[in-house]
């Protein structure tokens, strides 16, 4: 057998030549074209496709033209598709031509198969909860993704180890694995100060490293096999199981890159010899190596408007409103500075203010001066992903305003709100059994919606109390300050939010979805009864007294007027009970607790 190097040249050429033009095809591609093709990858019904279609592009500055793109300068900045009964397969080869793709969530669909490999993206944050993904991750998966910092693979099926990859990357701070079945040793994470690790509910075995054992047990819990702080401790069996796996997993990989070492030599010999033989040496041959293949340069990530190397037209939009519902009457910031404002209060979080625009048009404006857990970009996509949210008992913002230097972020709401229930206030003691039946509903219903929304946030709302609690003049409560705890200073968080009030973080210095539990219960409480827990050190006794009554005596007295009544009054007591258990596992569920309030009578 012999090998003519010469005539091989042309061919190889004509290889690298396809290949770059290959490559030129893929950078040309619009972000439209890119879309497009990735939607036809995936089987839907949802009627947010139909506004998928050319000549509108997807984004005409921060707007999005088509449902569940988000946008930024123009540019694709994420994917948003939850919950739509999606299947079918991620086409990442066409998402490859949206270079600015920062964050892409497709959580509560029917994906299944194997996971693609993803490290193709510049992604910053993969939201993939709830489907149907199964089978080993490859080990390189995420391969280079030196950005990523949220990966949510929650409740799939996927087996075998935690990929190496995952573990390499220096920027991950929450990663959520928890509900699939990963057996194996627990790595050791290249970042090692996570917000948030959940690696609950799996297979895996051996001790936890010793470089997590700063996180709760919740985050290991559902994993027989594991052991260590903050589980329980390790047995000699358990070290001496663990320790001769890993030894037996070590021999094997040793002889495996042994045997592929011994079989390269043995080709390259052969070849060598194969050449020497036929008297083709190397040296004698007139050869030009083809030119090195240069691919496109993927365009710089979207850069930080609060680095000194900002451009000067990033340092000109920095002071702009970002609008979240674009079928509001448009503004600028100074029509508001300009405007006469009205303080209607000053909670933990910040002041809000009532402003009209020139039109005489209310909005509410609120200023928080704490939300400085991350930074620009990250905080601008969870504000889109609040925005996206859309529910008759959430207030949502219209735009947002941020500032770094500051470190101040100021939310704007269009006005509906004429009174609230908390502290016992006139307004609530005003309310008879309906309205007070019809603000409970309200607030269940959007606290529900938004558990169902956000599965990936730990605690959904965060800040539910009777003071975050507005009414419209028909008396349609609005929750407010919702989905705050990501992007609040973790130090205020802890010292000033509601979720960090529940026994269980004072117990055991952990939240759950749970605590959006615990704080219903306490609004159901002061609903029937006009009286509010005071200090928030007192909480849980105010909570024990009541349960220790009968429910008659506790109820507020207007509420006594009201005859034939006692009875459903009665069950929504217990039922606010259920929530303020103080193990958090006895808790009732979300969907429980809103399916029995909906029985009660008005």
């Amino acid at each position: 057998m012999t090998f003519n190097l010469t005539a091989i040249i042309p061919t190889l050429s004509f290889f690298f030549l396809i290949i770059l033009l290959q490559s030129t095809v893929v950078f040309s591609v619009t972000e439209s074209e890119a879309l497009l093709t990735f939607k036809n990858s995936l089987i839907s019904n949802h009627s947010a496709f139909t506004t998928w279609k050319l000549p509108k592009t997807p984004c005409t500055g921060n707007k999005a033209n088509w449902v569940g793109i988000l946008c930024q300068k123009d540019h694709v900045l994420g994917i948003q598709l939850e919950g739509m009964g999606i299947s079918g397969i991620i086409h990442v080869e066409s998402l490859q031509a949206l270079p600015h793709l920062r964050t892409m969530s497709l959580s509560n669909n029917n994906l299944e198969g194997k996971l693609p490999k993803l490290n193709k993206l510049g992604l910053r944050s993969i939201y993939l909860s709830s489907n149907k993904f199964s089978g080993e991750i490859d080990g390189d998966c995420f391969d280079g993704m030196m950005s990523l910092k949220k990966v949510y693979l929650e409740k799939n099926v996927f087996t075998g180890q935690i990929p190496i990859s995952l573990t390499m990357l220096p920027k991950l701070v929450e990663l959520n694995i928890e509900g699939n079945q990963f057996s194996g040793a627990i790595p050791t994470f290249k970042s090692v100060q996570f917000k948030i690790l959940n690696l609950s509910n799996n297979k895996l075995e051996g001790q936890v490293p010793n470089e997590l054992n700063y996180l709760t047990a919740q985050s290991f819990a559902g994993n027989p096999g594991l052991c260590g702080p903050p589980l329980q401790a390790c047995t000699s069996n358990t070290n001496s199981n663990s320790n001769s796996k890993s030894t037996l997993s070590t021999i094997i990989k040793i002889i495996l890159i042994c045997v592929a070492i011994l079989i390269a030599i043995s080709i390259f010999m052969i070849i060598f010899l194969t050449i020497k033989k036929n008297g083709e040496s190397t040296s004698t041959l007139n050869m030009e190596a083809p030119p090195p293949m240069r691919s496109k340069p993927m365009p710089e990530s979207i850069p930080d408007q609060g680095s000194p190397a900002r451009s000067k037209k990033s340092s000109e939009a920095a002071g702009k409103l970002v609008f979240l519902k674009e079928d509001r009457e448009k503004f600028e910031l100074p029509d508001l500075l300009k405007s006469s404002a009205e303080m209607l209060g000053n909670g933990c979080l910040g002041a809000y203010y009532k402003a009209c625009l020139p039109s005489g048009k209310p909005m509410v404006v609120k200023r928080f001066k704490h939300m400085n857990n991350v930074g620009r970009e990250e905080f601008q996509e969870h504000m889109w992903r609040i925005g996206r949210l859309n529910h008759p008992n959430l207030l949502s913002p219209v735009a947002f305003y941020y500032r770094k230097e500051e470190k101040l972020t100021k939310l704007i709401y269009v006005i509906f709100v004429l009174k609230n229930i908390g502290k016992g206030s006139k307004d609530q003691q005003s309310l008879n059994w309906a309205g007070r039946l019809k603000i409970v509903k309200g607030v269940a219903k959007g606290l529900m919606y938004l558990h169902t929304e956000l599965p990936s946030l730990i605690v959904p709302h965060g800040h539910l109390k009777s003071s975050n609690v507005l009414l419209t003049e028909s008396l349609e409560p609005l929750l407010s300050d919702y989905a705050l705890i990501p992007v609040v200073n973790p130090d205020h968080a802890q010292k000033s939010m509601q979720a960090y009030k529940s026994p269980e973080y004072k117990n055991n210095n952990r939240v759950t979805k749970k605590a959006d539990v615990w704080c219903l219960g306490v609004v159901i409480l002061e609903t029937l009864t006009a009286k509010s827990p005071g200090s928030d050190a007192d909480m849980v006794t105010w909570v024990n007294s009541l349960a220790n009554k009968n429910a008659t005596e506790v109820f507020d007295k207007k509420l006594m007027e009201t005859k034939h009544n006692e009875g459903e009054m009665t069950k929504l007591f217990k039922i606010g009970l259920s929530c303020v258990e103080l193990d958090a596992e006895k808790r009732s569920d979300m969907k429980e607790i809103v399916k029995k309030i909906d029985e009660l009578k008005e």
